[in-house]
């Protein structure tokens, strides 16, 4: 069947092209998209040539000065990283939170304050009934978010969580996200479509976390099956500063490294083009803290990039509640994350050149 419209645009652009995230801001969004087997499907025709799809996906054409002025002060905004109006390393007060946090649990303690204190009447987060296929679950009460604690390193498309959230009654919400999807979220909010633009004003809070790439979980999983007797059994993964080169998978019989050279062949293809390591368009951006004490007690703790005012509020609101534990940023510790995150600026914008001039042989 021949596609017309937004939607062959998106999919010859975007989905075709291996640019697709898998995001999940077209998903909920147009009826014409669904999220299956950790791809977007497009499953029927469309005749718009502005659909909105078009509008949010964070692959298409961007105007990121136009949603900087939007979203940021402007006296806050690096080259490297984005909007800092503040940085911290921390993690989560709570012993038990911090037990079945991915690192320093400071996002889940964040969520859990955001619930309680009103500021969101539910929070979007990456769950799953399976262990290498998430999907976008929504909690409403402190004790369910930190089920959703672990990170798999598969993409979990939240976004579309959102879209679907959104038709209901709920009038404000709070979502963790990666990089790609925190940007779909932005041009929601400048979305020219007047209908996206009035959801988007239900989003109170948005979490990015630190991303390098993610994996593709077919190809995880065909990787995983040799190395792992039950794929069912992993709880968890992590992955060490670059020195270690290594995933470290956590099952419930124990640890298993595997070496990235292994697994850089499970790296979905649209993250060698991404462009943001740090969630630039998030209101508070969270990952792993690196300390001069090495990685055993540098994984207890996170980094933490405050963006904006309602990120500077909730970090206020949370040093006063007791809810999230400060130590002090070792120097130059800002420094060598904006060093990082400039380094893939230029790869991914490197990469995407490299793919379109493929392309348009």
């Amino acid at each position: 069947m021949k596609l017309s419209g937004a939607t062959e645009s998106l999919r010859e652009r975007v989905i075709d092209t291996g640019l697709c995230t898998h995001c999940g801001a077209c998903v909920n969004l147009c009826p014409y998209f669904i999220s299956h087997n950790d791809r977007v499907v497009v499953r029927d025709a469309c005749s718009k040539m502005d659909g909105g799809c078009l509008d949010v996906c964070p692959r298409m054409p961007t105007d990121l000065l136009e949603i900087r002025r939007l979203l940021f002060n402007e006296r806050d905004v690096t080259p490297e990283a984005g909007a800092i109006k503040a940085f911290y390393v921390t993690r989560a007060a709570d012993e038990k939170i911090r037990k079945n946090a991915q690192h320093g649990g400071t996002v889940t303690a964040l969520i859990d304050l955001a619930l309680k204190e009103g500021l969101i009447d539910a929070a979007i987060l990456s769950g799953a009934e399976e262990p290498l296929l998430p999907a976008g679950v929504t909690v409403t009460r402190l004790d369910q978010a930190g089920k959703s604690s672990k990170s798999r390193f598969v993409v979990s498309p939240n976004v579309a969580a959102f879209n679907e959230l959104v038709k209901g009654e709920v009038a404000s919400i709070g979502i963790v996200v990666t990089p790609c999807q925190a940007l779909a979220l932005a041009k929601m909010r400048n979305s020219h479509n007047s209908r996206v633009r009035e959801n988007s004003k239900k989003l109170r809070l948005v979490i990015g976390l630190f991303c390098g790439w993610a994996f593709t979980s077919s190809a995880l999983k065909e990787l995983l099956a040799g190395k792992i007797k039950d794929v069912d059994s992993i709880i968890g993964m992590d992955i060490p500063p670059s020195r270690y080169n290594s995933l470290d998978v956590f099952t419930k019989e124990g640890k298993v490294s595997i070496s990235l050279d292994e697994v850089q062949k499970c790296v979905r293809p649209a993250c060698h083009s991404c462009s943001d390591m740090t969630a630039e368009f998030s209101d508070i951006s969270v990952g792993s803290a690196r300390l001069p004490q090495g990685w055993e007690e540098a994984r207890l703790w996170n980094q933490v990039i405050v963006r904006t005012e309602a990120g500077q509020k909730l970090m206020a609101l949370a040093k006063s509640k007791g809810v999230l534990e400060f130590r002090d940023v070792p120097e130059g510790s800002l420094e060598r994350l904006k060093k990082a995150s400039l380094k893939k600026k230029k790869a991914g914008a490197e990469n995407l050149k490299t793919l379109w001039a493929e392309k348009t042989k």
